[in-house]
C-alpha cells in the first residue's frame, strides 16, 4: 500500500484495488504519483475475475471507492450486489486495444483484421479500428461479459475454424486458459495514462462520497398529540410523562445514528445527524427514522421531517418545510429534501401491518373502554372505579384488568393524582387508544 509522502497530510481516503496480480501490482506502484486527493492504496488481487466480489466483501468497510482492473471485475462485484461504496474501473477501450492491434500487426503470424474480441463494444472497436484505417468486416466480437470459460470458448472456437489468426481478450483468466489450449492470445492491457485517469477519478468520487457522507442533517420530529389547542387542554402530568417516555426514546435511537437531540418546545425536538448515519437507519431515506419505535412503543403517531443544508439554519429550514408540505397537502411529497430543497426520494407508501394470529387479550379489554368513553379531543384516562363500572365488574377486578393493559402495552400508569383527601391516591390510567388502529369510515 501507498503510505503518505514527506511533508504531506497524512492520507484519509482508502481506495481499494481489484483486478489480477500483475495489473494490480502496477497500479500500486503508480499510485505514488500525485492524485487530486491524498490516499492510500489496499491491494485486492485475484487469480480469477469471478472472485471480484469476493474480494470487496474483504475490504469490507475498510475503503472509500473501488478501482477494478476492467469493466470484467466491475461487472461481476455489481450483478453480485457487493458495491456499498462507489466504484469505478480502468477503461480497455481507445488506445489500450489500439496498443493490441499493434502488437498483432508487428507479428507477421497475425492478421489484426481477422481476429476475435471480448468485452469490448462494437462501437468502441469500430472507432478504434477507424482511426488507424482498419476495416472489421472480418473482426468477431462476444461484447457481453461472461465466465473465463464461456470466453476462452468463443475465442477457441474461431480460431480452430480458421475463421481468426489470434484472440484479443480483456479478461486475464481468460487469456491463461487460451494460452495453455495453445490458441495465439493478445492481451489487451489498460495504458499507463488510462490507469492515472482511473486513480484520479476513484480518488475524487471517494472524497466526494465522504463529503456526502458527513453532510449535515436535521431531523424535526413533531408530536401532534402534544399540541395545546382551545379544545384540547391535556393535563400537566400526564403531558409531562409523555414528553420523558418519548425523549427517552428518541435519544436511544439517536444514540445509534451518532446523533444528538434535544426538545424545542413543547410538542416538537431536533435531531442533528450526518447524512450518512441517516441513511444507514433509514434504508436510504426510503423509511422515516423513529416512526415505527415510538408507534409500537408509545403508541403515538409521529411527523418527521429532514432537511439537508449548507448550514445548520438551512438545513432547519428544510426540514421545516417538509412538516408544513405535509400538514397541508393531503399528497405524498416526501419526509426529506436535499440541501438545494429537492425531495430525496417519493414518500414510500406505508405498507399494510400484518395483523397478529393471536389477538392480545387487552386488545378487546381497551376496545370496550373506548367505546364507552366516546369520541373525545384529549386523552382518555381512567381508574380502577370508573373502569368497573363501564365494564360491569368490581373495582378490583377492574385495576387487574388496566394491569393487565398496562403489562401488552395498551395503557400508561400515571403519576397519582396527590389530593388533600385522606387514603389512598387514586391510580390513573392512559388509555392508548391508537393500538386499536384507524377506525373505518362511514
Amino acid at each position: 500500500m501507498t503510505g503518505p509522502r514527506a511533508g504531506s497530510v497524512a492520507p484519509d481516503l482508502t481506495i481499494g484495488i481489484v483486478g489480477p496480480h500483475d495489473l494490480v501490482e502496477r497500479v500500486m506502484l503508480m499510485g505514488h504519483g500525485p492524485t487530486p486527493v491524498p490516499s492510500r492504496l489496499v491491494a485486492a488481487a485475484y487469480r480469477d475475475e469471478q472472485e471480484a466480489a469476493e474480494k470487496v466483501v474483504r475490504l469490507g468497510a475498510g475503503v472509500d471507492v473501488c478501482l477494478f482492473a476492467s469493466p470484467v471485475p466491475y461487472d461481476f462485484a455489481r450483478k453480485a450486489g457487493v458495491l456499498t461504496m462507489p466504484a469505478t474501473y480502468v477503461p480497455l477501450n481507445g488506445a489500450a486495444l489500439q496498443g493490441a492491434l499493434l502488437r498483432a500487426a508487428l507479428d507477421e503470424r497475425y492478421d489484426p483484421t481477422r481476429v476475435s474480441i471480448d468485452v469490448i463494444g462494437r462501437a468502441e472497436v469500430e472507432e478504434a479500428y477507424g482511426e488507424i484505417d482498419l476495416g472489421t468486416e472480418h473482426v468477431h466480437l462476444r461484447e457481453e461479459a461472461g465466465g473465463p470459460g464461456t470466453l476462452a470458448a468463443f475465442h477457441e472456437r474461431l480460431w480452430r475454424r480458421g475463421v481468426t489468426t489470434a484472440a484479443l481478450t480483456c479478461v486475464h483468466a481468460t487469456a491463461e486458459r487460451m494460452e495453455t489450449s495453445g490458441v495465439p492470445t493478445i492481451r489487451v492491457r489498460p495504458t499507463g495514462a488510462a490507469i492515472r485517469s482511473a486513480l484520479q477519478t476513484a480518488a475524487l468520487l471517494g472524497a466526494h462520497h465522504r463529503l456526502e457522507e458527513s453532510q449535515l442533517v436535521m431531523v424535526l420530529v413533531d408530536v401532534p398529540t402534544l399540541r395545546e389547542t382551545p379544545r384540547r387542554l391535556t393535563p400537566r402530568y400526564w403531558r409531562d410523562e409523555l414528553k420523558l417516555a418519548l425523549h427517552r426514546v428518541l435519544l436511544q435511537e439517536a444514540h445509534r445514528m451518532s446523533a444528538s437531540v434535544w426538545p424545542l418546545d413543547d410538542h416538537s425536538y431536533l435531531v442533528t445527524a450526518t447524512r450518512g448515519s441517516v441513511a444507514g437507519t433509514t434504508d436510504g431515506f426510503r423509511t422515516p427514522p423513529f416512526v415505527e419505535r415510538v408507534r409500537d412503543e408509545l403508541g403515538l403517531a409521529i411527523e418527521v421531517g429532514i432537511g439537508m443544508g449548507r448550514t445548520a439554519q438551512e438545513a432547519e429550514t428544510h426540514a421545516r418545510a417538509v412538516l408544513a408540505r405535509a400538514q397541508t397537502s393531503q399528497r405524498a411529497q416526501g419526509f426529506a429534501l436535499d440541501r438545494d430543497g429537492r425531495a430525496l426520494v417519493p414518500a414510500p407508501r406505508t405498507p399494510p401491518r400484518s395483523q397478529p394470529q393471536v389477538k392480545p387479550k387487552g386488545l378487546e379489554i381497551l376496545a370496550r373502554l373506548a367505546e364507552r368513553l366516546g369520541d373525545r379531543e384529549q386523552p382518555l384516562i381512567v381508574d380502577a372505579e370508573n373502569a368497573g363500572k363501564m365494564l360491569g365488574v368490581t373495582p378490583r377486578t377492574a385495576r387487574r384488568l388496566l394491569r393487565t393493559l398496562v403489562e401488552e402495552g395498551l395503557a400508561w400508569p400515571l403519576p397519582p393524582n396527590r389530593t388533600p383527601q385522606p387514603g389512598r391516591p387514586r391510580q390513573l390510567y392512559r388509555l392508548i387508544v391508537e393500538k386499536l388502529g384507524p377506525k373505518p369510515s362511514t
